[in-house]
């Protein structure tokens, strides 16, 4: 397959296939890199698609150069990479994991399709939850600004603050969501509540976890890109 390292705004990239009209934009997750779409575009490009995907803050090519992954560095640069991306297609799809299906959210109005793994929908509920796990107040985080967890998340007010100022966009285009029955990080009800008021045709794979990685869930996957694309 056809592959091509650079950079957009200094925003390492990867785009896979020949020469097309239309393509994927793929947006990793939390500890994710843009080569994870290598996969994917095994399943699109065969079929006329090409797909690009970047790496975001602190992640892949961009680990240890001082960034975070915030929706406030993680926005623009989306922003940018679909401009990028419509200027070369006529068409742009989205095939999103998690925190990168969010971070579109708020980028962008809706794309031609999307395409969502264990997408977070509700930040803000999810950050009160994990405020919940760590015996958080809000206005301990208020007054600390920052408080790290025993599982590896940072709370920050900061953050907690922007999620609330920063609705995302509401979509109606052509929409996938694959979803884990085992997913802690999104309560089943509100994926289905989701999907209900986007039109979104949603599988749940009964005992899938948020990150599918193991060769069963991983061959779910492959098997739903092939029939939502």
């Amino acid at each position: 397959m056809k592959t091509e390292q650079f950079e957009i705004d200094s925003i390492p990239a990867v785009l896979y296939g020949e020469p097309s009209k239309q393509g994927y934009l793929f947006l990793h997750g939390q500890m994710g890199h843009k080569e994870e779409a290598a996969a994917f575009a095994q399943v699109v490009c065969p079929k006329g698609f090409q797909v690009l995907s970047v790496d975001l803050p602190d992640h892949g090519q961009r680990r240890n150069r001082g960034e975070t992954l915030t929706p406030w560095t993680a926005v623009p640069d989306i922003q940018a990479t679909l401009t990028f991306a419509h200027t070369h297609w006529n068409t742009v799809s989205l095939r999103a994991n998690s925190i990168g299906a969010y971070f579109a959210m708020l980028a962008a109005q809706a794309p031609e399709r999307a395409l969502l793994v264990s997408p977070i929908l509700d930040m803000e509920k999810l950050i009160l939850t994990m405020m919940g796990w760590a015996g958080v107040t809000e206005t301990q985080l208020q007054q600390q600004g920052e408080i790290a967890t025993s599982f590896g998340q940072t709370l920050s007010w900061k953050y907690l603050c922007w999620v609330r100022e920063h609705p995302v966009h509401s979509w109606s285009c052509p929409l996938h969501i694959l979803y884990g029955s085992a997913d802690n990080m999104t309560p089943r009800s509100d994926v289905e509540a989701y999907a209900r008021q986007s039109n979104a045709l949603l599988t749940v794979i009964e005992g899938g976890e948020h990150w599918f990685h193991t060769p069963e869930q991983l061959a779910v996957l492959h098997k739903w890109e092939e029939s939502t694309t």
